[in-house]
């Protein structure tokens, strides 16, 4: 507590105590009835002593200085890139042992904890929001300071934020770990961690447009545009979608709002712009920073920029009906999701060529460098996944893939290919700069990291492209009496083969984020390369180029 003030100091005090109380309260309450609500405040009660435990001697320290704010505050970036590490190999590690399971059903070693149906949104949620959501938390956090040339406005709030976060990230998994999910397609969790996300979530919102307003630098850089999308977006699909009933306030369990089709309606509203604004809005303000800074290229073309932002943000939000094609849904619903999946290919591929194009003059840098080679070809793949998405949301085409492996690769070039690869090459891009090294520990170990990744990934979706095709195919073949030629069972046996193939590709990009971990913690370790001062980096008089 050193940095902080003495009213960010009692404030902080004031939450950790409350934090501790709820969870004595929870846990009493689920006490009651054998509740996971029980488990959940013992979780939430213990992590509120430790923290407690680890500032509280702090509290008289010596208050900071007055110039505080003529340098960044980094130490919430550093601790966000260290978690979406940490997150990255337990969350792939379970979504290996998943791929395994499906090719061999007996390795649930007869635990009810380590069913398929369990264990697969803990590895979506890990991924997804523990691994994507600190990494975006942190790459945003150091990007709207850069770019704005102001600080952020408190020390408090952003380790509010960033831990309230992965607060919210154990207690979904270990939720679900336990059999509690509401049943929607990302297994949403309980309803008070729902409410728990939402004030997060919020204050992230205002910590954002706080340090905004106080930003030096009068133009909004075009990767903080992405940035706010993916947080305002967020927050009103969280809200929206987890409308929901509780059953009682001594339980976990609870009742969604919506039902019938209109909660699928609702579901896929949510599940499409899920993956619009936080898996490719806030990535592009990633890409759209971190990449002409590693290239010390400008971005190609702003206006290109902003036509994308706007042409994304607009057509996402009618796109999610697409996957609801021969349902109940009224079919001009279904016409209208078809129409802007097909128009979403226009602003997806300027984002795509505008990085791409950015790299015209520093291609033998992308030769040279595995950190930007990581950026290059996630740009690739993100052009390649949105293409495909586009064509998938066809209805002749949708009738072939939905509900098959084809999705499953769809959905992983995407999550694979885009999200992981340009999470890695910011975060190799990063961490030198933040602990102030010279280059990474190993760049032999990047670039191990970057061929396993761009293996592991190709192995991945081809396995599963070959996969959903046989599996529509095979779904969908008569014979001459008119009846289904493979039976369920049949279908399956064939999925065995690329089953083991997925199963070999997520081991391999697996072992990449492994190699990614040791290289960033021989990196920043003390004795590492270049000596560290542990000072903050200064603001700058005059914001640099390509910032």
């Amino acid at each position: 507590m050193s940095g902080l003030t003495l009213n960010e100091r009692q404030t902080g005090i004031a939450i950790l105590i409350a934090v501790i109380a709820t969870g004595i309260v929870m846990a009493a309450a689920g006490a009651s009835r054998a509740d996971v609500l029980e488990v959940h405040g013992y979780i939430v009660a213990l992590v509120g002593l430790a923290l407690l435990w680890l500032v509280l001697p702090g509290y008289f320290a010596p208050l900071p200085k007055n110039d505080r704010t003529a340098s960044y505050y980094d130490d919430p970036t550093r601790a966000g890139v260290i978690l979406a590490m940490i997150w990255a190999v337990l969350a792939m590690m379970v979504g290996d042992w998943v791929a395994w399971l499906l090719a061999y059903p007996q390795m649930t070693f007869d635990f009810a904890w380590a069913s398929f149906g369990r264990l697969r949104p803990v590895h979506t949620t890990g991924v997804i929001f523990g691994f994507g959501g600190n990494a975006l938390i942190a790459t945003s956090f150091h990007v709207m300071q850069r770019t704005s040339r102001a600080r952020l406005p408190d020390q408090l709030s952003p380790w509010f934020v960033l831990l309230g976060y992965n607060l919210f990230c154990v207690l979904a998994i270990s939720g679900y770990l336990m059999g509690i999910t509401q049943s929607k397609e990302y297994a949403e969790p309980e309803w008070y961690a729902d409410i728990w996300l939402v004030i997060v979530w919020v204050t992230y919102l205002v910590l954002y447009l706080r340090t905004l307003m106080r930003r030096k630098e009068p133009h909004i850089y075009v990767a903080n545009w992405y940035y706010m999308a993916f947080i305002l977006v967020v927050a009103m699909l969280h809200i929206v979608n987890n409308l929901a009933v509780p059953v009682s306030l001594a339980g976990a369990k609870s009742y969604s709002l919506f039902s019938g089709v209109q909660d699928a309606m609702v579901q896929w509203w949510y599940g499409h712009n899920a993956v619009a604004f936080f898996l490719t809005a806030g990535f592009l303000g990633m890409m759209y920073y971190f990449l002409p800074k590693r290239a010390e290229r400008p971005i190609f073309s702003y206006r290109m920029s902003i036509i994308g932002f706007w042409g994304i943000t607009f057509f996402y939000m009618w796109a999610g009906s697409h996957h609801l094609h021969y349902t109940a849904l009224p079919q001009w619903v279904q016409t209208l999701g078809m129409t802007f999946s097909v128009m979403l290919l226009v602003p997806s591929w300027i984002a795509a060529a505008n990085a791409l194009l950015t790299l015209n003059g520093a291609w033998d840098r992308v030769r040279d460098d595995a950190t930007l080679r990581f950026m290059m070809m996630a740009a690739v793949f993100y052009g390649l996944s949105t293409f495909e998405g586009s064509f998938m949301a066809i209805r002749a085409v949708n009738s072939l893939s939905h509900y098959t492996d084809w999705t499953i690769g769809h959905v992983h070039a995407g999550a694979m290919g885009w999200v992981a690869l340009i999470t890695f090459g910011s975060i190799y891009a990063l961490v030198p700069w933040l602990w102030k090294r010279e280059r990474m520990y190993s760049p032999a170990l990047v670039e191990a990291h970057f061929w396993l990744a761009l293996a592991g990934t190709l192995i991945y979706v081809f396995a599963m492209w070959n996969s959903g095709i046989l599996q529509g195919l095979m779904w969908r073949t008569y014979n001459d009496s008119g009846m289904l030629t493979y039976s369920f069972i049949e279908t399956m046996e064939a999925m065995h083969p690329y089953y083991v193939a997925r199963a070999i590709g997520g081991l391999c990009f697996l072992t990449g984020a492994v190699i990614g971990c040791y290289n960033i913690w021989m990196t920043i370790k003390p004795s590492s390369l270049a000596s560290s001062t542990g000072d903050e980096a200064p603001l700058p008089s005059q914001l640099q180029p390509a910032e």
